[in-house]
């Protein structure tokens, strides 16, 4: 079957530089090239748009997920941080550590008292057969419980010297250095020292007399635990005041001759229970 002429037009291309060039196309499809390219601009118009539509969803969500982060920052910043509790020991390593702890604070406490500390190395048991079923960290715990009680113990227990000096007087009977004749019981010892030198405690405890005590002349007793007592008498100066709670070591006064004296000393005594026992016995760690 063949066309009609008008079914087909002749579209002529010229080039100035070569020979014209004939294309037949359907008449069709050239009344229709209005209707194509108003489908390809919209075409094109719809795909710009949803280009420019993805890039606007794009950017909403890059600006909310940036508020979300800076609620988070600012959420983390209004939660308080826990607090670090001590942990108690929690192996035998720890609870080696926290003894030698305990025993360099017990050196301490003797140094201040004019005593030689001890060594804290090598802590170990005695190796007794009950001992022995223990665990590490059982054997460990009961030396960490023992220490804080040795601890304790030291620390309010009269122990050491109130002042470092040489002995002039001893505990027990003596001639009375006021009358040759008679013969006294001396319930302290006296140590040397010059008139403004420290007289300090040999525990931790509290000051329950502090002033002019008869013979003692200004006198200081302070009360400590297990019903001790500790007395320093003739002295120049008294630094502490009743009720006060001292530690060992701390100044309480300075030495003198105030009282019943024939020259410059302290007199310090130890009492348990009120009655006076021989402070020799309180001043090393081996009697």
């Amino acid at each position: 079957m063949s066309r009609k002429p008008s079914d087909i037009s002749t579209v002529i291309i010229v080039n100035k530089n070569s020979v014209p060039k004939t294309l037949q196309v359907k008449t069709k499809h050239i009344s229709r090239l209005k209707h194509y390219a108003v489908g390809v601009g919209s075409v094109i118009v719809l795909l710009t748009g949803t280009i420019f539509y993805l890039r606007s969803v794009n950017n909403q969500q890059d600006t909310e997920k940036k508020q979300l982060l800076a609620q988070i920052i600012k959420l983390k910043g209004s939660i308080p941080v826990p607090s670090v509790q001590e942990k108690k020991p929690e192996n035998a390593q720890s609870y080696i550590q926290s003894i030698e702890g305990k025993l360099q604070k017990i050196n301490d406490y003797l140094k201040k008292r004019g005593l030689k500390g001890f060594s804290t190395k090598a802590v170990g048991g005695n190796g007794d057969a009950e001992a022995a079923k223990l665990t590490d960290n059982e054997t460990y715990s009961l030396y960490d419980e023992y220490m804080d009680r040795l601890v304790h113990s030291v620390a309010f227990t009269p122990m050491g010297y109130p002042h470092i000096s040489s002995l002039t007087s001893y505990f027990g009977y003596r001639s009375d250095p006021f009358n040759s004749a008679h013969a006294e019981f001396h319930p302290g010892i006296d140590f040397s020292g010059s008139r403004g030198d420290a007289a300090r405690s040999t525990a931790n405890g509290r000051v329950v007399f502090a002033g002019w005590y008869g013979g003692y002349g200004n006198c200081v007793r302070i009360a400590h635990m297990n019903n001790y007592e500790t007395l320093y008498g003739h002295l120049s100066r008294i630094s502490v005041k009743v009720g006060q709670e001292v530690i060992v070591g701390q100044k309480i006064g300075e030495v003198g001759s105030t009282g019943h004296s024939t020259g410059t000393h302290l007199h310090y005594e130890v009492r348990k229970n009120g009655k006076a026992v021989n402070p020799i016995s309180f001043l090393t760690l081996n009697k």
